[in-house]
């Protein structure tokens, strides 16, 4: 049976010779997919769970899930690693050893890609062996709901299709659930039972968020295929499914193409619940958002020094935001601007120009995009103060008061190594953003004193202007020393300043949501960024 809400069961003939139901078999080849996690600052692996084995096929569907925890503000990488098991593996504590012929490959990625992808479905092409096809993997996510609901359940067949020459059918039953993109998912298989038109499979436990995530109703319909002898289908929900014995819980298993040739077919059989009991229990959930930065090179006392060694403080902050934002981006399209320096060819002060140096599309393809626009800005500018603020978020203000339906969201981040020169213009363009589906990051980076950069992280007291005050906190600052590792590790210094300012993104989208009266719903977040060049 499969769900999501709606559920869609289908009855197979167990296919010894093509078997895609769990088995241990002497010198059998199978196959498994094994999920290791990096942890944070680190680059070392650890084995996080691995799937089941299914034997005997080149296109797995695998029934064990995964259950991450996702932290928004972290970049969370994952490896995923498919291996051919041999009856010469064997495992010690908790890793596999293979050959190196048993390796079938892998695919890296982070939490973040896969529940940004459109459907938060995403398919890759796996690698690991030159000059070799590795074939591809896809994945698929849904956020956990708070139904804690569990289910022990039986179901039984009458009358099932006959399928073997030498015989009757060895059927089992395969549950898939239905998603919201409209595909299935394959949630749980039952065991097979041997030469038997009347069936009662064995009594199973399972998570009713597996079967429908919570959603009891949900209903849709789409024919699962199956590569052994294909009996029938039916689908049904799990609110039907609740009623347990009764007259409407009978089901009839109709085979599509047998039902098209056959004018007096009726179905292939039936299918009934046996018994059902549900326990109560509870849990949590999580949200999504996008921003960027400018600066300044030639000598190693300055802060935008392009060393050929390390990154600067600007490019650090702007890649450790950025990669994590980019992955809940659809076009990793990032409008980047600079603030604070004169442009050529006149040397005109600007406050708010493209980094890119296109006024008429500012947008830098993904992260590392826009750290080559910064760069090359960097060697065709020439900085100069003041540090205003207020011009490039009233900027990206305008941007995000065209779109206040809640299909998009603007992050705009800021990084800077000066003290605010307009600080009561800010303000007023901070109260005026945040009425906007609008939030801002500054970090500032270097030795200056950033104390009245507080005032605009209204934490504390909300930021005011001419006696109106800011509708929600949308500032989060921080100075980028507080998160230097001590000995030196840039990685880690990148992902402490990314967790921290990133904390707040997802209570500030849902504060703009609910006052909006919007519901959840797939957001399309966007980035502009904008660095300063202040001397």
């Amino acid at each position: 049976i499969s769900s999501s809400s709606l559920a869609m069961a289908t009855i197979g003939d167990f296919d010894p010779l093509n078997s895609t139901v769990p088995a241990t078999k002497i010198e059998v080849t199978v196959s498994l997919v094994v999920l290791y996690v990096q942890g944070l600052g680190t680059k070392e692996w650890r084995e996080f769970g691995r799937t089941e084995v299914i034997d005997n096929t080149l296109n797995p569907d695998f029934v064990r899930k995964f259950v991450l925890d996702f932290f928004f503000e972290e970049k969370q990488n994952l490896r995923f690693d498919l291996i051919c098991v041999r009856a010469g593996c064997r495992c010690i504590n908790r890793v596999l050893l293979c050959s190196v012929k048993d390796f079938l490959g892998q695919m890296f990625c982070t939490l973040g890609e896969i529940i940004g992808s459109t459907g938060s479905r995403l398919e890759r092409t796996l690698s690991g062996i030159p000059g070799k096809k590795c074939g591809s993997i896809i994945f698929t996510a849904e956020e956990l709901s708070n139904c804690r609901d569990i289910a022990t359940m039986q179901l039984c067949a009458n009358k099932l299709d006959k399928k073997d020459f030498f015989g009757k059918s060895d059927p089992f039953l395969v549950f898939y659930r239905s998603n919201e993109d409209g595909t299935f998912t394959i949630c749980h298989k039952t065991e097979v039972i041997k030469n038997n038109l009347n069936p009662v499979w064995q009594p199973f436990t399972i998570p009713v968020r597996a079967l429908c995530n919570g959603d009891y109703d949900r209903s849709e319909v789409k024919r699962k295929g199956h590569s052994h002898d294909f009996i029938g289908e039916f689908t049904t929900s799990y609110r039907e499914l609740s009623r347990g014995q009764s007259q409407f819980n009978v089901y009839e298993v109709l085979n599509p193409k047998k039902k098209g040739k056959k004018k007096k077919y009726i179905n292939s059989g039936t299918v009934r619940t046996a018994g059902l009991s549900l326990c109560l229990v509870c849990m949590c959930v999580c949200v999504c958002v996008c921003p960027l930065p400018l600066g300044n090179p030639s000598q190693p006392t300055s802060l935008h020094y392009m060393s050929p060694y390390q990154m600067n403080a600007y490019a650090m902050a702007l890649k450790a935001v950025g990669e994590i934002i980019q992955d809940y981006d659809s076009d990793k399209l990032f409008p980047a601007y600079g603030f604070g320096a004169k442009l050529p060819p006149d040397g005109k002060i600007s406050h708010a120009f493209p980094l890119n140096s296109n006024t008429e599309n500012p947008n830098c393809v993904g992260i590392e995009g826009v750290l080559e626009a910064y760069f090359q800005s960097l060697r065709t500018v020439q900085l100069y103060g003041p540090t205003n603020f207020a011009p490039v978020i009233n900027q990206v203000a305008r941007c995000a008061a065209d779109v206040t339906d809640g299909s998009q969201y603007f992050v705009l981040l800021m990084i800077t190594d000066g003290v605010i020169s307009d600080m009561a213009q800010t303000k007023e363009a901070v109260v005026n953003a945040a009425a906007l589906p609008m939030s801002i990051i500054i970090v500032g980076v270097g030795p200056a004193e950033f104390d009245a950069m507080e005032e605009l992280d209204g934490d504390e007291v909300r930021v005011s202007s001419r006696g109106r005050f800011a509708e929600r906190d949308i500032v989060q600052f921080v100075p980028f020393r507080d998160y230097i590792d001590r000995s030196g590790n840039q990685v880690l210094s990148m992902a402490r300043l990314a967790k921290d300012v990133l904390a707040e993104i997802p209570d500030q989208l849902l504060s703009f949501m609910k006052t909006r009266g919007i519901e959840p719903r797939p957001a399309v977040p966007c980035v502009a960024t904008a660095p300063s060049t202040p001397l």
